[in-house]
């Protein structure tokens, strides 16, 4: 065990632990439902910018892409392009008008709340439902985050990696579980720049050590013909358009996932709107750049020693480069990744369960102290579901576990998103029928046809939950003037200071 590392990585426990307590001090003097899950939509861009970022880009982009990379090349790229066209086509489509729309429609908090108010119902079965997607979503999504810091601590400190998962589930449930929405996002934040920093500073630092001599490349066996071959196959077969269209599928995803959208509702303004806009794309573009640099570079670096370990191309460059202290900094990108993500996510599923089902069902008159501590309990439950799951023998990995909830989200909400945004003809029977066909499409191809076809889930889904939208759309009656002008009063800029 290298306790320097080690000391480096404690500094980051304490610092996030205390962003919570700091919010959770704070929030006493002005305790409110909107404050907890929504931060009182008093975000500024930056912070805004780069929590959505963090928060999307889990311990994959820092293990599973770069190692991916590594091992199979350039053929691979295909998820990053995808993921990079997907976040600014969401910074530019749905961010400006999620955000006003949430605040015409009743002040909506949550992305539950938003389509339900934005039909004017009064119905509850469209809340419920969302709700109970989420909770049962974010349960796989956020044993991912576990897994990723488990097997960090496995590999670099020789520990536990039971005890690794254990510790890190405590440390993310007590910051989420004390500050809410203002302690995520500002731990985002910072997890944010230090991930940046960290793919930024590797590579260049390691480019320098072998232009300088102080570094032997290992040996490498003859690369496949196709390595540097954006087709992975090497030709135009179905082999390579399926990776290509599973590739740009997961782009879809940004239109439907919660803990990512849901900071869009949280800026405070349209100007700050701008900045986000800039500065979220622009983070995520460079991230997946030089997490593809960092599998190929490792590749010159390393020749074919961690063939059996791809995930850790990462690690051991840092390791390899830097000294212990920094190295374990750099590391600790590595659990602000997972850290980032599951925090997100244990906010998301809580919200839409005290404010969707336990207001809205089971205790219509609750306070907004007993509406938090209900999210509070609920951010407890799911970690504790979440850690079963990331330490079941029969669990698949990280790379796996996001695929399955990226997916499962895209599918289900992305179309729903899109088409409250832009179409007046939508209706609230739609929306319902476009959820359930998308998570069931997504769920049976990924149990029944994903390995045959090789074409990810969360294609076929998002295209059935969108037919399945407009079909009983067309088929419901029509929307009455009062939504249809609040459709049109969503598309003008809106104060925060109009939900007050």
């Amino acid at each position: 065990m290298n306790y320097v590392e080690l000391s480096a990585i404690i500094l980051y426990f304490v610092l996030v632990i205390g962003v919570g307590i700091f919010f959770f001090v704070k929030s006493k003097k002005s305790e409110s439902e909107k404050e907890y899950f929504l931060g009182g939509r008093n975000m500024n861009g930056l912070v805004a910018a780069l929590s959505a970022g963090a928060s999307d880009m889990s311990a994959w982009v820092l293990m599973g892409l770069p190692g991916s990379i590594y091992l199979y090349g350039v053929g691979k790229v295909w998820i990053a392009v995808g993921l990079m066209l997907g976040t600014i086509a969401a910074w530019i489509f749905v961010a400006p008008r999620l955000r006003r729309y949430s605040i015409v429609a009743d002040d909506s908090i949550t992305i539950p709340q938003f389509l339900t108010n934005r039909f004017m119902s009064q119905h509850k079965a469209l809340q419920i439902i969302c709700a109970v997607v989420f909770v049962i979503v974010y349960c796989v999504y956020s044993a991912s985050s576990i897994v990723a810091c488990g097997d960090l601590f496995k590999t670099v400190l020789g520990a536990d990696p039971r005890i690794a998962m254990i510790v890190a589930t405590a440390i993310i449930v007590l910051y989420t579980f004390l500050g809410g929405f203002n302690a995520v996002c500002w731990t985002d934040f910072f997890q944010g720049l230090l991930m940046l920093a960290a793919l930024m500073l590797c590579p260049i630092i390691a480019v320098f050590a072998l232009k300088a001599g102080s570094f032997t490349p290992g040996t490498s066996a003859a690369l496949s013909e196709n390595y540097y071959n954006v087709l992975s196959s090497g030709s135009f077969d179905w082999a390579s358009i399926a990776d290509i269209i599973s590739g740009f599928g997961w782009g879809l995803g940004y239109f439907g996932m919660p803990h990512i959208i849901v900071r869009f509702i949280a800026i405070r303004s349209e100007k700050d709107m701008k900045r986000s806009r800039i500065v979220g794309s622009c983070w995520t573009t460079v991230i997946l750049i030089m997490s593809a640099i960092v599998g190929l570079l490792g590749r010159q670096l390393f020749g074919d020693s961690l063939s059996d370990s791809q995930s850790l191309v990462f690690v051991t460059m840092v390791r390899t480069f830097f000294p212990a202290f920094l190295a374990g900094v750099l590391l600790s990108a590595i659990i602000a990744a997972a850290m980032s993500t599951a925090d997100s996510q244990l906010l998301a599923s809580s919200s839409a369960f005290s404010s969707d089902v336990y207001k809205s069902v089971i205790r219509k008159n609750a306070s907004n102290k007993e509406m938090m501590w209900a999210g509070r309990i609920v951010v407890v439950v799911i970690a504790i579901v979440a850690f079963i799951i990331a330490s079941s023998p029969s669990c698949k990995g990280i790379m796996a576990l996001v695929e399955c909830a990226w997916g499962a989200f895209g599918a289900a909400f992305g179309p729903a998103i899109l088409l409250a945004l832009y179409w007046k003809r939508f209706t609230y029977s739609g929306a319902v029928a476009g959820i359930v066909t998308g998570f069931v499409v997504d769920m049976l191809w990924y149990f029944f046809l994903s390995g045959t076809t090789g074409v990810y889930e969360i294609v076929p889904g998002f295209i059935c939950g969108l037919i399945a939208a407009v079909v009983v759309s067309l088929l419901s009656k029509k929307p009455s003037q009062e939504v249809l002008d609040r459709f049109e009063q969503a598309k003008q800029p809106v104060d925060v200071s109009a939900a007050k």
